[in-house]
């Protein structure tokens, strides 16, 4: 009880303090809020960052290899000269690879073709993505659909005209109308439409249906050739749910390097890419600017904790003596040493209480005019308080050290 009636009394000090001299206590703990504000404010937009990137690994699925030409690489230094004359994923790989897995859940070839214009009637959108993909293009990608369906096994086998559309794209073909059944152009071919997905928005890693068309590839065959570079030809691999992306990425490495007829020892003349590598690389990015929220709000908290210390000092300088009053009625000099203790982290945990509101304010201001979520989490908010408590802690600690251990007398008679 008496550990809750000296926070008690420690926070009224502190408001005392705050009451009468409201500008030299602003200004100290002017420091803290600043720091608190930028470190937590760093966290939540990592953090945002983080769970936007979460979102698009999510799309293109955990457990999702790409046979590619190019490995996914970062940094300056690209050894392209050792990937330029590799060959790129074939129909032929496709086929003998869908024959030989086992831990598979879909596997799909898949090629693609920017900048193309589709056209109904009178309407026309530019810079369209026009996707090819084999039947399984659906088990290896997550989309929903708003309207209309899949491909048919006939349709994707017998190459038929059809094509599915991004919202976007049917939104600017279409207006408000049903897209399902009408007819599209592009490419010199007419195309039935027979779905329409679902809209996502543009995600950090531009994994999004919505400006793009997809087609069957065996329709693709007949408008460009598939397996040529400038058309991105890649194999989609997506592992079952009970099997580790280790273990599929492991038997998907040994089929290939079989189909091309690898010695044993030699390099693979292929990458197997996946989402985590992306999401390695910006973790460590992440951590840097972590780091820099460290740094940066570490000198603000370094110079708002001189601060509370100071103020510290001035307090136990006023009240030298009540405090030789309270030593004379018995007090001991923990209690002495815990109530200005307690009055500094009162006022570091005011001045990071003021930084966590200015970092809400900012998360609704983001959230409502500028339409971007930022995630202010538990997490986060327990860290700035800790930080708070913690400087507080240290800033009073040595003025409180000074109070407890003064002479009763002497300060009574100061």
């Amino acid at each position: 009880m008496m550990i809750f009636r000296l926070i008690g009394e420690s926070f009224w000090f502190a408001a005392d303090a705050l009451r009468q001299n409201k500008l030299r206590t602003m200004l100290s703990l002017l420091g803290i809020t600043i720091g608190i504000f930028t470190i937590i404010s760093v966290f939540s937009a990592v953090d945002t960052l983080r769970n936007k990137l979460q979102e698009s690994v999510d799309k293109l699925g955990s457990n999702t290899l790409f046979v590619q030409k190019w490995p996914w690489i970062f940094g300056d230094n690209y050894p392209w000269w050792k990937y330029v004359n590799r060959p790129q994923p074939s129909m032929k790989d496709f086929m003998a690879l869908k024959d030989r897995l086992e831990n598979i859940e879909g596997i799909a070839f898949e090629a693609s073709s920017g900048g193309r214009i589709v056209k109904y009637r009178s309407n026309s959108v530019e810079n369209v993505n026009l996707n090819a993909g084999s039947q399984d293009y659906n088990k290896t990608w997550n989309f929903d659909f708003q309207e209309g369906r899949y491909f048919t096994e006939g349709e994707g086998q017998s190459g038929s005209p059809v094509v599915i559309l991004g919202a976007d794209i049917a939104e600017g073909l279409f207006g408000g109308e049903s897209a399902v059944g009408k007819q599209i152009k592009t490419m010199g071919r007419r195309l039935t439409v027979v779905g329409v997905f679902k809209k996502e928005g543009e995600d950090m890693l531009g994994v999004s249906q919505d400006k793009n068309i997809l087609i069957p590839i065996n329709l693709a065959k007949s408008l460009f050739d598939v397996e040529n570079e400038r058309y991105g030809p890649q194999i989609t691999v997506r592992g079952k749910e009970n099997v580790g992306q280790e273990e599929v990425e492991s038997e998907l490495r040994g089929v290939m390097r079989s189909i091309h007829r690898l010695k044993p020892g030699a390099e693979d003349d292929f990458s197997l890419n996946k989402a985590t590598i992306l999401s390695n690389q910006l973790d460590v990015m992440f951590k840097m600017v972590n780091i820099a929220g460290w740094v940066i709000g570490g000198f603000s908290i370094l110079v708002g904790g001189f601060g509370i210390a100071n103020i510290m000092f001035v307090s136990v300088k006023e009240r030298t003596n009540i405090i030789g009053i309270q030593k004379s009625l018995g007090a001991k000099n923990y209690f002495i040493l815990l109530q200005f203790m307690f009055e500094a982290i009162a006022l570091c945990l005011l001045g990071g209480a003021l930084g966590l509101f200015l970092v809400y304010m900012i998360t609704l201001v983001f959230t409502y005019l500028v339409d971007v979520k930022i995630v202010l989490d538990l997490k986060n908010i327990l860290t700035g308080i800790t930080i708070s408590a913690l400087i507080g802690a240290i800033s009073g600690f040595w003025p409180a050290y000074s109070a407890s251990k003064l002479d009763p007398v002497e300060a009574i008679r100061s």
